[in-house]
This record gives structure tokens, C-alpha cells and sequence, in this order.
């Protein structure tokens, strides 16, 4: 990048670059009216034939172009945080390493408590099944060879010839993509979603884990830091990863206990073979010769008892590298190795039971290497092993089981009818009454139910789940297996059932944590007082010393931003966690967060920095657990740089969290009391909008939630149970097809109303509020993610969809509401501070001035196309399949445009 040159320049010359290839792509294969469309605006398409504005290229065509806009912005993004760093200000960098290093080298923290803190520090991202978009591996891929000639094209050295090679070969890439089909045609199902997710775990964060801790050490060096503490590989932040994909089953009746086995098998698998690779280059570029370098004694004492395990397989792989003792060492743990992938040797000693076995191998490795004055080869060479090995273990990543209070109940409810039980009807037994049985049951220890006997659906599907795990456990041990998270936690009975099942199955005194998921702001209200009874329950304190007395909380932000609102979500989210960490500090145990959020802000999405930064003292304790759903995964992990960034900036944010705990940090005395005003105004002013008298209807016709319900985006239905309530309704779609129309209310209604009540009722809360919206950080990222979603609001297209409503008078009382509030919201943020979006937030602003006229065209369409097919009668017909296969590469290209959507 040219030092002269402004971000804002450098994408604007990169977005011409790549659309120069794109039309050039297009002209050579006589696409000749797409590049027509690509150049025009919205008022030029006349001259376009209809065939054409009719045809799927439209859409295929616009959705090519916003991914290579989103490409260029990460890109950009990448490239100028490259540009401070070499201009010495990596500091300055928000949500990266040395960002957090400089305020502790300013503060006098001393270099061992950093060291401790980051050592301390444990980053979960779990990937999720909630796609909003359906791309193939093979476009993932496409996206990844693009970026990585985009980021050659930076290089200044570069010869004209070498700058048109790269430039041929980008034409030659995107006419491949124009080629390959981008999304499912059919409905994909778990195990498609599943191959997406493993290619992330398997070929993406491998990678991305490696450039993290290179980025760690060297903002360690170059803050003048003591270099010779940062090469233990056991102090760096412990990054594992989660999957719900095979494990979540909350209303997804396809995930069976059979898809859940199998799901474990890939895992470990995978993981297995990432390792071994990584094994196998240890022992290529582990070219030590003992002719010149003494053998300690201690190595070859290891080789001896490796050799007694392996017998003559052993002693032949010795001979092959007669005079290499260190490669001989690597070359025996490579047949331990693979013994295990085998799982054909009865010998313990002849196979790793564990990954824990092979991370200790390796550490003897490293140990001998630096006592022997190679601690340049342990850096080099061992380090990224070790740490792939602590990431991925055997397991790639732990698979979370999640199901539904509600079904759990059902499954009780069975077992006791099949067993005879008169009042079996355990669904509508008081609380007291269920925790009375529960509490009898546990403590009597004989089982309630039998492996042969079939109980029914709900019954024989849990028990049947949970021995599966037992039998992997009973296998391969327990690294594989994340929590049991119970969805719609209610009350202490929705967890003593999930103890229940475990005792039925033998899965007890395994470290499984029970984990209850808090949903909507009633269940928030509750949450403590249900943390407080589980957390003193006789099989929990039992269990204790088993899970480290940790406790794991699930928080849900979409239910409960459609339950409330998006202001009251956060704030009650916010007290919460505050309220749940005292109540675990209380019962001697370390609460940490499961964060259920999703890529909009409307779902708790944003910066991580800033998500982090926002959280309450005291309420991290080391640990984050975070969801990473749907077109989240791409954007902040396709590209390996900015997924390095994002995972630095979540390791770094809870590092910080760490070091103001440890200093018993105490919290400024924020506004609380003027917090709590505009979380229930709003929320009394979400509510009378969706309970008004007709707003289920305008809502169906406005968004295009029939066609999601419909749709083939992802394997899970829309809806719970398939009930047409705004209950049941699942909170992704209910978000994306709101954003879809550009109504985006699910980000920010309730806002603008509560904003002006305050200043009109309490102007002196008011203008406090206003002196600490960039002191109080919540505050700060909450305007920040409400503002966001009220710029990628577009009046012109709320109009167009509202027209979807034939009810004249219905669209006009509904859309006066949304508008007025609409308005309100951005008068108000704006006064908060002191300065117009269109100033502070040129960013979003010059992204969307390059997609607006491209999204006009598809709103348009997709407005066509839904009256379309809800003019057709008949639910069989062709014609409606064919326009809802059309509607759905429509949405699909249009997330992509969007950006964030679902």
C-alpha cells in the first residue's frame, strides 16, 4: 500500500482493480449485458432486454460482485493494519496484542503478570448451523486463492510483467467462480453443513492458530519486552473450538443420535490427521546429526522404551535414520501415532490413549532440545506442533449437545407412562412437585430405565444421544464432548432432568458440564435465583472437583431481542452476567459465559474488542465461549489475516478482563439508574408494536418470512415446532427477514422513542448520559451496534416492501411507527454524539455507496418475485418451486450485498 495513500484511496483504487478483471472476465465470455448491469445504475436497466433482467445471471452476477467488494474492504482492512505497523504504531492497532501490552507497560504491570494473564487466558469460538447464506467448500476455496493474489498484488517490488500475471491469473479465477454453481439447489443437510464446518476447523484455523501467536510474540518483542519469556508454548492463551453441527438438536429433528456418532468419528479423525501431518514435517526438517551434535542420554533412554512398546516395527524406522537420533524419536511417535488413528494395538504402550500423552512426548522433545542448547530448533520447529496439539487434541473441537427443555420433559413424561406410573404426565407437574420426584429419583440410584425397552420418540431419541456419548467416552475419553445445554431454561427442574438422563446412561462422573440457556428477559430475571438452587444441589456439589468448579451459562441474545427489544436485551443481558458471576463467587465457583450471538448486531454481533471491552468487571473469569453463526464463519474467518485479527483481538480482550480482575479493578459509577429508564421504555414501546392488533399480519407480508419458512438455506426448519406464533418462531429468521427488507426494527426500535422521553422528562439524566458515551464502554457499543443497523435501513425499500401489505390502512399506522422511531434514532445517537454518522461512520457509508444501486435492482426483483409466488394457489405447482428456488438465490445474493443479515 502507498504510505500516501488514504484507507479510504486504497479501496476505491482496489474496488476499480477488481471490477476492471470482473468486466474483463465477463467480456471475454461474451457476458457482454452483464457488464451492461455491472456499469449501470438502477435507472439505466432499460436498457437491458427483459429476458435478461428475468434471467438468474442478474442475481449470480450481483452477488459476485458484492463478495468481491466484502474481499477488497478485508483486504483494505488487513493491509492497513500492516501499514501502522510498520510505521510503529502496532500499539495503536484496537483489539490486537500489543494494543493490550502497551496499556499494561504504561500501567507498571509487570512482565510476569502479563504473562500470567495471558496464560490464563482461554478463547472458545464455537461454530453453529444457522446459515443465512448456503456457499460450497469449492467457493470458500475460490475466496481463498483470490484473496491470496490480492495480498501478492501488495507487493511493491513486483515487475509490470509480474503485476499482469497476477491480474491474468484473477480473470482466469473469477471466470472459474462464474462457473461453479454457488449455492445448494437442494436442501442441504447436516452433513453438508458439517463438511463446511470441518473445512474451517481442519484447513482454516490450523493456520490462523499459528499466525496468532507469531503476531503475539512479535507485539511481545516489539513493545521492548523481555524476549526470552515468550517461547514457552504453555503460556500462550489456551484457543480451542466448539461445533453445534451434529450436537444441536433444539428442534432439529435430523440430528440423530447416529449423526451425533458419526459427527464425533470425523472429528477425531481429522484431528488426528491434522496432526500427523504436522508430525511428519517435525520429522522431515528434524535433521540433527549425532556426528556433530552430542546425544543426551535421556533421549536415547526414550528410544529404548518407545522401541520395547513397538517391537520390530520400531526398530526398522530406527534403522532408517541410524545416525538421527531426533528424528528417530519423532519417527517412533509417528507410529504410536499411527497405532492410534488404527485403533488396532491392544499394547497401551504401543498407541496414545490421549492427546495429553502425545503433548507430553513433545514437551520431553522440547526439554532435552533447550537443555542441550537447541532451544532455536524447539522455538522453530516444535512450538506450532505443541500448540496445534493443545488446540485440537484428538478432537478438532468439542461438540456441544443442545436440546429443548420442552422435549426433555416429553421424554419423562414417557418413561413414566411405559413404566407404569399413573400420573405420568410430568410436562404440567408444578415445579415443586417435578424437583420432589427429581430429587427422590437421584437419590435412589436404581435406574428407571432399560436399554431394551423403547419408551417413545422423545424418550428413546435423548437416552439413545447421551449413550452414544457414553460409548465414545468409553472409547476415546471425554476431550471430544463439550456441554449439555439445555435451551429455554426455565427453572432448576429443566437441569435435575438433564442429571437424570445422565445417570441413566452413566455419564455423571464425567466432566460434562449441564449448562442451562437463558433466553428471553424473563428467563434473565430468573436466571440467578435458578443459579443459586442448581449450584447448591447435592449432585452438583458432588460433580464440582469433576468440572473445576466451573459453572458454564449459556446467555441467548436473539430470543431475547425479539422478546424485547434490542436496547432492553443488552441492558438486562448486561445485569445478568453481573448478577450470575456474584451468585457463582458466592457458591465458590467460577462462572464464565457462553455468548449465543450471532453476526448482526440485532444478535449481540460487533467488533469483539469492543463486545469485550463492554462487558461487566468481573464476569469474564478467564474464560469467553462464543457462537460464530452463519455468514459470520466466512466473513471473520475466510480470510485468514482478518481471522487472526479476530481471534487476537477475543484472546487479547479477555487477557485485559483478567488484569483488571487481578487488580480488584472497582466499577465507575456509571448511570445505572438512567440505563434501567431507557431499557423499559423501550421495551414497553417494542412491545405495544408487536402485540398491536394486526402486526403478525403486516409482518408476514411485508418480510418474506413464508419463503425462509420454505426455503433451503439451512437443514433446520424456521420454526420450533411448526406452530405460525411469534413465539415459536425462531429468532434467526425473524431478524433476517426483517433485514432482508430493510426494516431493520430488530436492531434498534424502541430506541428513538426512549431516547426522547428522556431528554423530554429528565434532561439533566440526559446530558449525564451524554458526558459518558465514550467513557462507559456498554454505552458506547451499544450506540455504536443500534446505529449500525439504523444505517443499513433504507427508507426507499421499506416503502417498497410495506407495499407487499394490501391492508392500506394496516401498512400506513405500522409503517408511521417504525418511521417515526426510524427518525428518532438517528437525532438522538447523533446528539449523544455530537456529531453526524455520516462523519463518524464514513466506513459503512462508503461500503454501502457501492452496493446501494446493485441491492436496488435485487429489492426490486425479490419484490417481483415474492408476489409472485404468493399469487400461486396451488403449494405443488412447478412454477412455485422454480420461483422459490429464483427467491432464494435472491436472498443468498442479497446477504451478500448486505453483508450482515441473519
Amino acid at each position: 500500500m502507498n504510505s500516501s495513500q488514504s484507507p479510504f484511496q486504497k479501496i476505491t483504487n482496489d474496488r476499480n482493480f477488481i471490477l476492471d478483471c470482473y468486466m474483463e472476465m465477463l467480456s471475454r465470455i461474451n457476458e457482454h449485458e452483464v457488464v451492461s448491469l455491472i456499469k449501470s445504475k438502477p435507472q439505466d436497466l432499460s436498457v437491458l432486454s427483459h429476458d435478461f433482467i428475468s434471467s438468474d445471471k442478474v442475481i449470480q452476477s450481483l452477488s459476485i460482485y458484492f463478495q468481491l467488494m466484502t474481499l477488497v474492504e478485508e483486504n483494505g482492512a488487513t493491509q492497513y493494519r500492516r501499514r501502522m505497523e510498520n510505521q510503529e504504531n502496532i500499539f495503536s492497532i484496537r483489539g490486537s496484542w500489543a494494543e493490550a501490552l502497551k496499556i499494561w507497560k504504561d500501567e507498571g504491570i509487570d512482565e510476569e503478570e502479563m504473562l500470567d494473564a495471558i496464560a490464563q487466558t482461554h478463547v472458545i469460538p464455537v461454530l453453529t448451523a444457522h446459515p443465512t447464506e448456503a456457499k460450497r467448500v469449492t467457493v470458500i476455496e475460490i475466496h481463498r486463492e483470490l484473496y491470496l493474489l490480492l495480498v501478492q498484488r501488495e507487493n511493491v517490488s513486483l515487475s509490470t510483467l509480474e503485476q499482469y500475471v497476477i491480474k491474468e491469473k484473477i480473470i482466469n479465477l473469477l471466470e472459474r467462480w462464474w462457473r461453479t454453481g454457488e449455492i445448494y439447489l437442494e436442501k442441504p443437510d447436516v452433513r453438508d453443513e458439517r463438511a463446511n464446518t470441518i473445512y474451517y476447523l481442519s484447513k482454516v484455523f490450523p493456520t490462523v492458530l499459528e499466525k496468532s501467536d507469531q503476531q503475539l510474540k512479535g507485539s511481545w518483542i516489539e513493545m521492548g519486552l523481555n524476549p526470552n519469556k515468550i517461547k514457552n508454548p504453555d503460556l500462550f492463551p489456551k484457543i480451542t473450538f466448539g461445533s453445534w453441527v451434529g450436537g444441536d438438536r433444539d428442534g432439529h429433528p435430523l440430528v440423530t443420535p447416529s449423526i451425533t456418532q458419526e459427527t464425533l468419528l470425523l472429528h477425531r479423525s481429522k484431528a488426528l490427521a491434522l496432526i500427523r501431518s504436522q508430525l511428519t514435517t517435525l520429522a522431515k526438517r528434524l535433521s540433527i546429526s549425532a556426528t556433530n551434535t552430542p546425544v543426551p542420554y535421556l533421549l536415547s533412554e526414550a528410544i529404548e522404551k518407545k522401541l520395547k512398546a513397538l517391537g520390530e516395527v520400531g526398530e526398522k524406522a530406527v534403522r532408517r535414520n541410524s545416525y538421527e537420533p531426533w528424528r528417530q524419536y519423532v519417527n517412533l511417535m509417528l507410529l504410536l501415532l499411527d497405532n492410534t488413528i488404527a485403533g488396532n494395538n491392544a499394547d497401551a504402550n504401543a498407541l496414545y490413549r490421549s492427546s495429553k500423552v502425545l503433548a507430553e512426548d513433545l514437551k520431553y522433545l522440547r526439554d532435552i532440545l533447550i537443555e542441550n542448547g537447541l532451544k532455536g530448533i524447539a522455538e522453530d520447529l516444535l512450538f506450532p506442533i505443541e500448540r496445534t496439539v493443545s488446540c485440537f487434541g484428538f478432537h478438532l473441537a468439542k461438540l456441544d449437545i443442545r436440546q429443548n427443555s420442552t422435549f426433555h420433559d416429553k421424554a419423562i413424561s414417557q418413561i413414566l407412562k411405559t413404566n407404569g406410573v399413573n400420573d405420568f404426565d410430568f410436562e404440567n407437574w408444578d415445579e415443586e412437585k417435578r424437583v420432589s420426584f427429581l430429587n427422590r429419583a437421584l437419590e435412589n440410584n436404581s435406574p428407571i430405565t432399560d436399554i431394551t425397552v423403547s419408551y417413545g420418540p422423545e424418550a428413546d431419541n435423548v437416552l439413545d444421544c447421551y449413550r452414544v456419548v457414553r460409548h465414545h467416552i468409553n472409547q476415546y475419553g471425554s476431550d471430544g464432548i463439550g456441554s449439555f445445554i439445555i435451551s429455554m431454561t426455565r427453572n432448576l427442574s429443566d437441569l435435575l432432568v438433564v442429571y437424570l438422563l445422565m445417570r441413566e446412561t452413566q455419564l455423571l462422573n464425567t466432566s460434562i458440564r449441564v449448562v442451562p440457556l437463558l433466553e428471553t428477559i424473563e428467563d434473565l430475571h430468573h436466571g440467578p435465583a435458578i443459579l443459586e438452587k442448581f449450584l447448591q444441589h447435592p449432585v452438583t456439589r458432588q460433580r464440582s472437583s469433576i468440572i473445576s468448579n466451573k459453572q458454564e451459562i449459556m446467555l441467548g441474545y436473539s430470543d431475547s431481542n425479539k422478546d424485547g427489544g434490542t436496547i432492553a436485551s443488552k441492558w438486562n443481558l448486561f445485569k445478568a452476567e453481573k448478577e450470575l458471576a456474584a451468585v457463582g463467587r458466592q457458591n465458590g465457583t467460577d462462572v464464565y459465559f457462553f455468548h449465543g450471538t450471532g453476526g448482526t448486531i440485532s444478535r449481540g454481533g460487533g467488533k469483539y474488542h469492543r463486545f469485550l471491552e463492554s462487558m461487566p468487571l468481573n464476569t469474564v473469569n478467564g474464560t469467553v465461549k462464543i457462537t460464530v453463526q452463519g455468514e459470520s464463519v466466512a466473513q471473520q474467518f475466510g480470510n485468514p489475516l482478518t481471522a487472526t485479527y479476530n481471534i487476537n483481538s477475543l484472546a487479547s480482550g479477555v487477557a485485559k478482563q483478567n488484569i483488571l480482575s487481578k487488580a480488584n479493578a472497582i466499577e465507575e459509577a456509571y448511570p445505572y439508574d438512567t440505563m434501567e429508564f431507557l431499557a423499559q421504555k423501550s421495551f414497553e414501546h417494542y412491545r405495544r408494536l408487536i402485540e398491536a392488533p394486526g402486526f403478525i399480519n403486516f409482518y408476514s407480508n411485508v418480510t418474506c418470512i413464508d419463503v425462509l419458512e420454505r426455503s433451503k438455506i439451512g437443514s433446520r426448519p424456521a420454526r420450533r415446532t411448526g406452530t405460525r406464533t411469534l413465539n415459536d418462531l425462531r429468532a434467526i429468521p425473524w431478524v433476517f427477514s426483517w433485514n432482508l427488507s430493510r426494516i431493520t426494527i430488530t436492531g434498534w426500535y424502541g430506541l428513538g422513542e426512549a431516547l426522547k422521553q428522556l431528554k423530554e422528562e429528565q434532561p439533566d439524566a440526559f446530558n449525564q448520559l451524554k458526558k459518558t458515551i465514550n467513557d462507559w464502554a456498554f454505552f458506547k457499543f451499544l450506540m455504536i451496534q443500534t446505529e449500525s443497523n439504523l444505517i443499513l435501513s433504507n427508507v426507499e425499500m421499506m416503502q417498497l416492501y410495506a407495499n407487499l401489505d394490501a391492508n392500506v390502512e394496516e401498512r400506513e399506522v405500522f409503517m408511521k411507527k417504525i418511521l417515526t422511531d426510524y427518525e428518532n434514532g438517528f437525532k438522538m445517537v447523533e446528539e449523544l454524539f455530537d456529531e453526524p454518522a455520516s462523519i463518524r461512520r464514513d466506513g459503512q457509508y462508503d461500503s454501502l455507496t457501492w452496493r446501494e444501486d446493485k441491492l436496488k435492482v435485487l429489492h426490486n426483483l425479490h419484490f417481483k418475485y415474492l408476489k409472485q409466488w404468493r399469487s400461486i394457489a396451488d403449494e405443488d405447482s412447478l412454477d412455485k418451486e422454480k420461483l422459490l428456488t429464483k427467491l432464494l438465490s435472491l436472498i443468498n445474493s442479497l446477504s451478500s450485498g448486505l453483508k450482515k443479515t441473519g
